[in-house]
């Protein structure tokens, strides 16, 4: 179960933090439950007509930059904040969370301008179940009891503050069936994952 759950959520973290690459496509049309994943884009004909080059950079590349950069604005405090600005520097309410357990956002890597971009809050989710497998292979039953603590206040007081209504203006504006079905994908898993863990610690 967690090792499942520390799958899907380097899969959508991956999906949403930045553009599509040739190896991470690949990587997804051969997961075993591809087909249930991504029904949509998976009868596609774009996607059986097109090279895959052609369809990473001139179709999936350019939906990516409408529904992460143009259009739609992935970043917590643009939700919520009153005046609707993305708060970058220190005060950043995920900071604190990220720095009491020593996560280190590589901005490089992930191009994001601030810490609770969603991308980066999903690798936050990854790591903390990571964490989890690694107590669970100890037998640690108090850190596991913690971290699943940890996991569930973090999609409380943040991803579930603001990734649904983002996934789902990305099901209304996106173009391509790949991220309509990523962003259904991504919601469906979070609200399922948020009632597992308090499930669990209730």
């Amino acid at each position: 179960m967690t090792h499942s759950r520390n799958a899907m959520y380097g899969l959508i973290s991956r999906i949403f933090v930045g553009e599509m690459d040739d190896l991470t496509l690949a990587t997804i049309e051969k997961l075993p439950n591809f087909q249930e994943l991504f029904p949509h884009y998976y009868e596609w004909r774009e996607r059986q007509n097109k090279s895959r080059y052609k369809l990473i950079n001139e179709v999936l590349n350019v939906d990516f930059t409408d529904i992460a950069v143009l259009h739609l604005i992935p970043y917590e405090t643009f939700y919520t904040r009153e005046d609707g600005m993305i708060e970058s520097g220190g005060a950043n309410p995920v900071l604190q969370v990220y720095n009491d357990l020593g996560f280190r956002v590589d901005y490089e890597r992930a191009r994001v301008v601030s810490p609770d971009h969603i991308g980066v809050e999903l690798e936050f989710m990854k790591l903390l179940t990571e964490a989890q497998q690694k107590a669970e292979e100890e037998n640690d039953e108090e850190a596991v009891q913690s971290i699943k603590a940890e996991q569930k206040k973090f999609l409380e007081n943040h991803l579930l503050q603001f990734a649904p209504m983002y996934f789902i203006n990305v099901v209304e504006q996106a173009r391509t069936p790949f991220y309509k079905d990523a962003a259904k994908l991504a919601l469906e898993f979070l609200l399922e994952d948020y009632e597992y863990l308090s499930e669990e610690i209730a």
